[in-house]
């Protein structure tokens, strides 16, 4: 019986040790995880305060005098685009599918490649370029960037971890910092979550739910600390909508899905054949051409040509401008066009999410619904929109609903990002963002294809 109860005893306490030892290194593994999250969340406020009042200079000056934006615009296009060319050239564009590329080639063996998609000079150059852009008036969001700007922190983080403390793979650095970016950027937690599970992991997500739980609040509540508990929009009203609204919320779906895939297809048309360009004044020439261009298109039609599109989901939605004009979605098409592919910073999901809403306004003026009817078109036209470029009908669902706090139409929703899902395959079988990740990949592996492209791009 002694020898029982010894040996009892000495297994408890081996138990006890291995207990103590996991939760000092579970702990241990979680600092830099919020640590990083803190980062995000302060650097997502002041980007945001910084890009906001980026586009109020914009607008004053579009205002006050606006033959100024034919000079202001093609000097700060070019700005961003040289920006991005001398010193960080895959700061370009969004950054999404660059933290998708991160996320498959991560490996100790790619480091080095890695450094190049995400790292310091990537976040000083793209925050740059990019409120460089939002000043000449592209038609540009900041989203997609805070998201490289997050992953780049959090694997900042992870570098400089002394040899000593217990790691977790760069992979999952990586995933949440991606997803901590999108939450503070649009105070849209339960989206920067779906948008981990949806769009970037391709493993189970029991692997990484510790990490994007916590990373995710963290993040969102160091940018609430200083914003407050803001809404993205606000809160339209959606009571008493009519039983047929659900046969308008699948037209819209359907026009903005197939309109935000044929969008992204004409995108990777134009990068396609700017790479066929051979010297740099061709790229510089392409550049002044978009802006003379989006001004022209602002100057002679309409302002709605600039800017992320924040205004026109404002707009549409809470005063009683709910229509837009027939050439709206054209211009919020042609804005986004004319500025991701000069090559400069800028994301694409505000611009998307403008584009939806004039869709939604259209289609609702055709019909001459009611104002809460409209309101429910313009949020389906916000999700297909979305949806058609990046096939990621969930998130686009939730971070819609989280900007507005209107769960009572989660199904009209869902609804409008499933059948924006289905209608994009009939343009292109995958999302904009996949085919330039695989780009990214196909660069990365192919030194003097990478080499050629830091000289031209």
């Amino acid at each position: 019986m002694k020898i029982v109860n010894w040996f009892r005893i000495k297994l408890k306490r081996s138990f006890d040790r291995i207990k103590n030892e996991d939760l000092k290194k579970s702990a241990l593994q979680a600092i830099p995880f919020w640590i990083a999250s803190i980062i995000t969340g302060l650097f997502a406020v002041l980007y945001t305060k910084l890009f906001v009042e980026a586009e109020h200079l914009t607008a004053y000056v579009f205002n006050q005098h606006a033959w100024l934006l034919f000079i202001l615009s093609p000097i700060c296009f070019l700005l961003a685009w040289w920006l991005v060319h001398r010193f960080a050239p895959y700061s370009r564009g969004s950054g999404i599918p660059q933290v998708m590329a991160a996320i498959e080639i991560s490996s100790p063996k790619n480091s080095n490649i890695v450094d190049k998609l995400l790292g310091l000079r990537i976040i000083l150059i793209k925050v740059l370029s990019s409120l460089v852009m939002a000043i000449g008036g592209g038609a540009i969001g900041r989203e997609g960037p805070t998201i490289q700007i997050s992953a780049s922190i959090y694997k900042f983080v992870y570098q400089i971890l002394p040899t000593w403390w217990p790691k977790v793979p760069k992979k999952n650095m990586i995933i949440t910092g991606a997803a901590a970016g999108l939450a503070a950027a649009f105070n849209t937690p339960l989206g920067g979550i779906v948008f981990a599970i949806e769009e970037l992991t391709k493993t189970h997500f029991s692997y990484y739910k510790t990490a994007i739980f916590s990373s995710v609040i963290i993040a969102g509540l160091s940018a609430q600390a200083l914003l407050g508990p803001y809404l993205y929009l606000g809160y339209p009203k959606l009571d008493g909508l009519s039983g047929s609204i659900f046969f308008g919320v699948a037209l819209v779906a359907a026009i903005s899905g197939l309109l935000g895939s044929g969008m992204s297809k004409i995108i990777l048309i134009i990068f396609d054949w700017k790479a066929k360009f051979k010297f740099s004044y061709n790229h510089i020439l392409y550049v002044v051409a978009c802006s003379l261009i989006l001004v022209s298109l602002a100057y002679f039609v309409s302002q709605e040509a600039l800017g992320s599109g924040k205004d026109i989901m404002q707009k549409t939605l809470f005063t009683a401008d709910k229509y837009v004009k027939w050439y709206t979605p054209i211009l919020r098409i042609a804005g986004p066009l004319l500025s991701f592919t000069t090559g400069a910073s800028g994301g694409i999901f505000a611009p998307a999410l403008g584009a939806g809403a004039s869709v939604g306004s259209l289609v609702a003026s055709w019909f001459n619904v009611s104002d809460i009817d409209t309101n429910m078109l313009i949020l389906s036209g916000m999700v297909g929109f979305l949806t058609g470029v990046t096939r990621s009908p969930f998130t686009s669902v939730i971070l819609v609903l989280e900007m507005t706090n209107r769960h009572n139409v989660i199904f009209h929703l869902i609804l409008a990002g499933m059948i924006a899902s289905l209608v994009s395959i009939i343009i292109d079988k995958h999302s904009l963002y996949d085919h330039l990740k695989k780009q990214y990949v196909k660069e990365l592996n192919t030194p003097q294809q990478t080499e050629m492209t830091e000289q031209v791009n």
